[in-house]
C-alpha cells in the first residue's frame, strides 16, 4: 500500500547515538510530504483528465459510428437513386425512340401520299394542257377558216349601213 502525505508526518525515527539532525531531517519530511502531496494532486488532476478525455474520445467515437453508418446509407440512397435515374433514362430514351419512329413513320406515309398526289397533279396537268392545246389548236383552226373574211366584211358593211342611216 503506498504511502500517505500523513504517514511520512507521523513517521517516528528511533534515536541513535550520533544520529541525524533531528531538524534537517524533520525540514527534509516536510519537504517530502509537500512534494508528495503536489504529487497526488497532480496525480488525480492527471486522472481526472484521462477521464474526460476518455469520455470525449467515447463520445468522438460514437459521433464516428454514427457518421460511418450516415455514410454508408447516403451511399446506398445515392446509388439507389442512380440506377432508378438510369432506370428511368432507359425508359424515356426507349419512349422517345418510340415517338421518333412513329414519327418517321407518319412522315413517310405523308411523304408517299404528297408524291402520289403530285403525280396525280402532273397527271391532271399534263391532260389539262393536251386539252387547252387541242382547244387553242382548234380555235386557231377556226381563226384560219375562209368564212371569217366573209364574217368580217359582212361586219364592216353593217357598220358602215348604221353610220349611214
Amino acid at each position: 500500500m503506498p504511502l500517505t502525505p500523513l504517514d511520512i508526518h507521523n513517521k517516528e525515527f528511533s534515536r541513535s547515538f550520533r544520529g541525524y539532525d533531528e531538524d534537517e531531517v524533520n525540514e527534509f519530511l516536510d519537504q517530502v510530504i509537500k512534494d508528495y502531496e503536489s504529487i497526488i494532486r497532480e496525480n488525480k488532476e492527471i486522472q481526472n483528465q484521462a477521464l474526460t478525455l476518455q469520455e470525449k474520445l467515447n463520445h468522438f467515437t460514437n459521433i464516428e459510428e454514427t457518421l460511418s453508418k450516415t455514410i454508408i446509407v447516403a451511399q446506398e440512397a445515392a446509388d439507389e437513386v442512380r440506377n432508378n435515374a438510369k432506370k428511368e433514362a432507359q425508359l424515356i430514351v426507349k419512349e422517345a425512340e418510340k415517338n421518333a419512329d412513329r414519327i418517321v413513320n407518319e412522315s413517310l406515309s405523308k411523304s408517299r401520299k404528297v408524291a402520289l398526289e403530285v403525280e396525280e397533279l402532273k397527271k391532271q396537268a399534263s391532260i389539262y394542257r393536251a386539252r387547252f392545246r387541242t382547244l387553242v389548236e382548234a380555235q386557231l383552226e377556226l381563226l384560219s377558216q375562209d368564212g371569217w373574211e366573209t364574217l368580217e366584211q359582212s361586219a364592216r358593211e353593217s357598220e358602215r349601213e348604221l353610220l349611214r342611216g
